[in-house]
């Protein structure tokens, strides 16, 4: 019983682990390969692109990106991947006047 409980609760810890946030202009080779549908062609893109200059939004990703389109990013974002630390669809921060 005691076996069972601690694999419940390491399960449950590593899904917790799999999906933290992680942000498209600070991840690493590592994470970006880590993510579900994001192969080594996708992650050098990604690196590529983000070298140049940092994404300021989804759109720039999907824009600057070959093969990032609406669905992937959807799938991303799900997973856990940010852009300016927001997920696909969430509104940015307005700045008062």
């Amino acid at each position: 019983m005691l076996k069972i409980c601690a694999l419940a609760l390491l399960s449950f810890s590593l899904m917790g682990w799999a999906q933290a946030p992680i942000d498209l202009n600070q991840a690493t080779e590592i994470q970006l390969d880590s993510l579900h549908g994001v192969g080594p062609s996708m992650t050098r893109s990604l690196m590529r692109e983000r070298e140049k200059s940092a994404f300021v939004s989804w759109s720039d990703v999907m824009r600057r990106v070959k093969g990032m389109g609406a669905a992937k990013a959807a799938q991303l974002s799900s997973q856990g991947l940010r852009v300016q630390g927001l997920a696909l669809g969430q509104p940015e921060a307005q700045t008062a006047p």
